[in-house]
């Protein structure tokens, strides 16, 4: 089922980008890992662990770990997996190094501040000469690490190449789904974080179940309005990259999306406090509430939970009138537009 010899590079070794090197491995392919972080380096190379992102993950000595950007760029295939908001300074510096053609994996998702471009947007805006490909999907990165059975999209506009990566990455347990919307997969990926730290600030004010799961359906809407706008395919956001990723993010406490959420919902009066911390640099919905809804305001699509949620983080409302303002909106009919 995998590509045995297959080279593949990883860049960025966070949670993710270390359960994605360790996921490959287990495919057949011959992984490296770069990380510019000396403590990760350290931690892998010394414990075979990511002791600062992923611990209790053991990383196999198959897999190779760098600090050389240049020797990470010499990998047939190239699997991007840096927070949103740095992937165009990452694409500048392998610009320096990587090869015309060689294809290039996105596993970022958001929405880029300021250009307010999808991440193959911007890697395209950077690399125009390298194929792009979108891994998107309801993954965890603790359990697809540990083998846990694991479904993922792969979304790209050319299906051959999407077939070579799906058997490059693909195993047993961590299956590859191809589908050719590139835009709609990446909606899907961005706004489900907006929708979990909404779901989790309705558990922690104490709105309950009902309303959470008015939030999960109402934002597929969202989602299928955003993505519709920008020519992706509506029928996209009720897979794996939608729904399945929606659906994940805003029913467990380990999305750090929804986990934000609660602590906001609970601490009501202490959400400026709450972004300063941690939890504001490990939550990519924060930026995304943001980006999401001046991209919606830009194009002219209604996106109310989204609007809400970044009117709350901005502190341009308090919670109870976020939500007062979605609930005085005219009754609709329900349809997925």
């Amino acid at each position: 089922m995998s590509v045995s010899d297959t080279k593949v590079s990883v860049i960025s070794a966070g949670g993710w980008g270390t359960a994605l090197a360790v996921v490959i491995n287990r495919s057949g392919s011959k992984v490296t890992l770069y990380t510019a972080n000396p403590n990760v380096l350290k931690s892998i190379k010394d414990k075979r662990a990511n002791d600062v992102y992923l611990p209790d993950i053991f990383v196999e000595p198959h897999i190779h770990v760098t600090s050389d950007l240049a020797e990470a760029c010499a990998a047939e295939i190239i699997v991007l997996s840096v927070p949103s908001q740095h992937l165009r300074s990452t694409c500048i510096a392998l610009s320096d190094h990587l090869e015309v053609g060689k294809p290039l994996v996105v596993a970022t998702k958001g929405i880029e501040k300021v250009s307010l471009a999808l991440m193959s947007e911007v890697v395209t805006s950077v690399l125009p000469k390298n194929p792009v490909a979108i891994l998107s999907g309801p993954n965890f990165a603790g359990e697809a690490a540990r083998g846990l059975p694991t479904a993922t999209t792969i979304a790209c506009t050319d299906k051959y190449l999407a077939n070579e990566l799906i058997y490059s990455i693909g195993n047993k347990y961590f299956r590859p789904y191809y589908n050719s919307d590139v835009i709609g997969t990446q909606i899907g990926g961005a706004v489900k974080n907006v929708i979990a730290i909404a779901c989790g600030i309705a558990i922690g004010y104490g709105f309950g179940e009902n309303t959470r799961a008015a939030l999960i359906t109402r934002g597929i809407s969202e989602m299928v309005r955003l993505a519709v706008a920008k020519e992706g395919k509506a029928e996209t956001l009720m897979g794996l990259s939608g729904f399945g990723d929606l659906v994940l993010t805003c029913s467990s406490t380990t999305s750090r999306n929804m986990s934000l959420g609660i602590m906001i919902g609970e601490q009501k009066h202490a959400i400026k406090s709450i972004l300063e911390g941690s939890q504001k640099k490990l939550a990519e919905g924060v930026t995304t509430a943001e980006s999401v809804t001046e991209l919606a305001n830009k194009i002219g699509v209604s996106m109310p939970i989204c609007r809400a949620v970044h009117a709350i983080l901005s502190g341009e409302l308090d919670i109870r009138s976020a939500v007062d303002l979605m609930l005085e909106r005219q009754f609709v009919p329900e349809v997925m537009k």
